[in-house]
């Protein structure tokens, strides 16, 4: 799994070099609100606590095109799920392959692939086993709006598969029956980018 995605960085880096030469190589950072699991059942508790479930992420883009466009991202992202007063925090390195259609004017729509590496789980108060699978898929839907250099994007990420780390007791470092924690994303993301 971590030769595919060394393999997948270095394709990356390869599409931005070419990029760098065609269409444009940029920087990108924003916010990201969701959860892990459903976010649609999260969403109910966001307005008890806005801030609960907000995140971050920075990265890096390539865009190959015009009016049809490859864009390929890596991206560090930082996320936060609240669990009945605990918190999962996870932090991952994100490699989105979108494709692009310029629709009206400056307002584009994507969709692609989202290859996802888990760098670390952090559960606070309780200790976690291994995450399943370190390497996970996923899928990146949205719009966005280019003005010059600048760029505004929200889209949806969804994980494929579930992918759960097991809670272990504290005290008896046994894992406790049917304590799991789904940890594939589930989010809202904002975006802003500009292209150098």
């Amino acid at each position: 799994m971590r030769k595919t995605f060394l393999t997948a960085i270095f394709a990356l880096v390869s599409c931005i070099a070419f990029a760098q030469s065609e269409q444009g190589f940029g920087i990108k950072a924003g916010l990201n609100y969701g959860a892990t699991g459903d976010y649609f059942d999260a969403a109910r508790d966001a307005y008890d606590d806005p801030k609960g479930n907000v995140g971050y992420h920075v990265g890096i883009f390539g865009k190959i095109g015009e009016e049809i466009y490859l864009r390929p991202e890596l991206v560090y992202t930082k996320t936060k799920t609240d669990y009945e007063n605990n918190s999962l925090d996870m932090s991952k390195l994100d490699l989105p392959v979108l494709i692009g259609v310029k629709v009206i004017g400056p307002l584009n729509v994507f969709a692609g692939p989202a290859f996802q590496y888990i760098l670390d789980t952090d559960y606070s108060g309780v200790t976690l086993g291994d995450v399943e699978n370190d390497f996970t898929v996923g899928l990146n839907i949205g719009a966005g709006v280019n003005l010059g250099k600048i760029g505004i994007d929200l889209r949806y990420e969804r994980g494929f598969t579930e992918n759960e780390v097991t809670v272990i007791d504290a005290n008896s470092g046994i894992s406790t029956i049917g304590d799991r924690i789904d940890t594939r994303p589930d989010q809202l993301i904002l975006s802003l980018s500009l292209k150098i």
